[in-house]
């Protein structure tokens, strides 16, 4: 979900030899079913003879990404990326080629590297918003006294008038800034910027420890983050500009869970947007995710859906308990039981063939697992917030999506909603759109950075249109 960048987050590792440095530049082209992604790694040393590393993907408009811990034996080089629970590995010829591939979750995919210099070229972003603007803007700051959480970000209204009818928006799941910048792409600008020329004051924020933005990560659950939330819409509701009695939230992914959470609980707000909001819970979302984005890399539906059933099960099998050596023992039996009722030709194209790659699957889930923000997220159900509603609730997805896959996610919405005490809701899919609202073509997480448009026009009409009649 926030974004879950199963080929996207590469990196290189910085190495050393006395044959030949490896400081400078590296180019490599992953391929990824039907995507081809050139990727350009920088790799330096400090003064300290400490090396660092950073990559570009050009195609994706991601430019200067540093890269994490390295491990070096001999000519052996291994990156472990922990926050998407994979990295690359590969061997150094001294020279000018680094042979290697890119892993994930028992799926591997070469990738080898060359010393090839190139020139990176930003991608065009023409739908982000540049001063001078029709309307005020304004950078923030404020505070949570009883957290001590610092927050920054910016609020936007009409030059005249007021009080104006205001929305506080949500980022998705990971830190982010308060554009929700990905790829050169700030989505929350050109939300913002179109909502205020149709007359609406707009708070966009850093999340936590994300530009001015403070607090703690390291414990943090979606529950917290709603916390944040809630302090924004106190910010809110201190400003005379204000109309206190249209007040709402538009939450994208994640951001769409905690819109419902707060709104469940805040009877003063009038709306809720949800922009590939949950409705699924966790563990269902994960499941369908993990099939869409199989599909979406040229994987056959067959071994698509064996994956889904395997990682669905492993995942129900760790939850089981909360004795860790319980939680290996109940996944590994599940996978033992998956394999024999599963063709060993399946087995072998999902890259789980051996019990080393089988237990490498199950120790990366069973890591994801124990971290606070993951456990809550796979425990968690939006239905058990959405029924409580009583404001006005748009929910929008993209029939492209494999993040939040479109069907089953609405169908959870509607079912939720229809329980709830709110009167006026509406839940449409999107023909043609991805998880960004882009309108895509090859429709993969890697073509995110590689289209041009930031966020589809007809959404924001039909977010304006909403409003206009729901909430103006």
């Amino acid at each position: 979900m926030k974004k879950i960048f199963v080929l996207v987050l590469l990196t290189i590792i910085s190495f050393y030899s006395k044959a030949q440095k490896i400081t400078g530049s590296w180019q490599g082209i992953l391929i990824a079913g039907p995507q081809k992604l050139k990727v350009v790694f920088h790799v330096s040393r400090d003064s300290s003879k400490i090396y660092h590393s950073s990559f570009d993907s050009p195609d994706q408009g991601a430019f200067g990404i540093t890269c994490s811990e390295t491990n070096i034996k001999a000519d052996s080089l291994e990156m472990l990326i922990q926050s998407i629970h994979g990295g690359y590995r590969g061997k150094w010829d001294g020279k000018n080629n680094i042979s290697g591939y890119f892993f994930q979750i028992g799926h591997n995919f070469p990738m080898d590297l060359s010393r090839l210099p190139d020139t990176v070229v930003s991608l065009v972003r023409p739908q982000t918003p540049k001063p001078p603007f029709p309307y005020r803007s304004e950078d923030i700051e404020y505070d949570n006294p009883s957290s001590g959480i610092h927050y920054a970000g910016t609020i936007t209204y009409p030059n005249s008038g007021g009080p104006f009818p205001a929305v506080l928006l949500i980022t998705g799941s990971g830190q982010e800034d308060r554009d929700e910048s990905i790829f050169d792409h700030k989505p929350f600008a050109v939300i913002a910027d179109f909502l205020t020329r149709r007359g609406f004051a707009v708070l966009r924020v850093d999340d936590r420890q994300i530009g001015k933005s403070t607090g703690d990560l390291s414990k943090a659950t979606t529950l917290d983050f709603s916390t944040d939330v809630e302090t924004s819409l106190g910010e809110l509701q201190k400003r005379k500009m204000i109309d206190q009695n249209k007040i709402g939230l538009i939450g994208h992914s994640e951001g769409g869970l905690i819109a419902a959470m707060v709104a469940a609980e805040n009877e003063k707000l009038q709306f809720i947007i949800l922009l590939a909001g949950p409705g699924l819970k966790g563990t269902d979302l994960l499941a369908w995710q993990t099939q869409a984005i199989d599909l979406s890399m040229g994987v056959p539906e067959e071994i698509a859906v064996a994956d889904k059933k395997l990682k669905s099960q492993i995942i129900q099998a760790l939850l089981s308990t909360k004795d860790t050596s319980l939680q290996f023992d109940n996944a590994w039996k599940t996978f033992l039981a998956w394999k024999k009722n599963t063709k060993p030709e399946i087995v072998s194209a999902i890259g789980i063939n051996t019990d080393t790659a089988a237990r490498d699957v199950i120790r990366t889930y069973l890591e994801a697992l124990n971290r606070p923000w993951m456990l809550y997220f796979l425990q968690s159900d939006p239905a058990d917030y959405l029924v409580k509603l009583k404001c006005k609730v748009l929910a929008l997805n993209g029939s492209k999506d494999i993040q939040v896959v479109a069907d089953p996610n609405l169908a959870a919405i509607d079912s939720a909603l229809k329980k709830s005490r709110t009167k006026i809701y509406s839940t449409q899919k999107l023909p043609g759109l991805n998880h960004l609202f882009q309108h895509c073509k090859t429709c993969t997480i890697p073509e995110y950075g590689q289209l041009e448009e930031t966020f589809s026009p007809e959404v924001l009409q039909i977010m304006g249109d909403w409003l206009d009649k729901n909430v103006k």
